[in-house]
């Protein structure tokens, strides 16, 4: 009399560690993306530093291409600082969604825990039904057989 436990709601919760799984290779990616960013504005930061000092015996034309570099470089730098606090302002959105997704999970997980152990609780009762039932039969054989 051996039964299975069977989950009613185990679709959903497949396709919601399905989503959770897909959130979470966006999140990933999102933060892959936001390191780059970062390392790309560190690099423009430490190429304006290394060029940032004008020496004295430099010409009029190294200075002047310097300068131009300099600006070029700043209105690069912005919009890398830019660029990263979109990346950073995604990676939030997708935190949150991630987040989100395993609330829903576990929400579910939660309620097939709860279905199972109701599940073995009742297994367990029904077995020890049985066992109260042999017990009693072998009681009730007993004292048939003394009589």
């Amino acid at each position: 009399m051996e039964s299975r436990f069977n989950f009613g709601l185990q679709k959903l919760l497949d396709i919601r560690i399905e989503k959770e799984e897909e959130s979470k290779r966006t999140f990933q990616t999102a933060q892959r993306e936001k390191i780059k960013a970062e390392e790309r504005l560190t690099t423009l930061q430490s190429s304006y530093d290394k060029y940032n000092n004008i020496e004295k015996n430099e010409t009029v034309i190294t200075k002047k291409i310097k300068k131009n570099y300099l600006n070029a470089l700043t209105i690069t730098i912005d919009d890398a600082e830019k660029e990263l606090e979109n990346k950073d302002a995604h990676l939030i959105k997708c935190r949150e969604d991630l987040k989100n997704k395993q609330i829903d999970r576990k929400t579910v997980e939660i309620i097939k825990e709860k279905k199972y152990n109701e599940f073995i609780n009742e297994q367990n009762l029904m077995e020890q039904r049985q066992n109260d039932e042999f017990a009693l039969y072998a009681f009730i054989r007993k004292n048939m057989e003394r009589r």
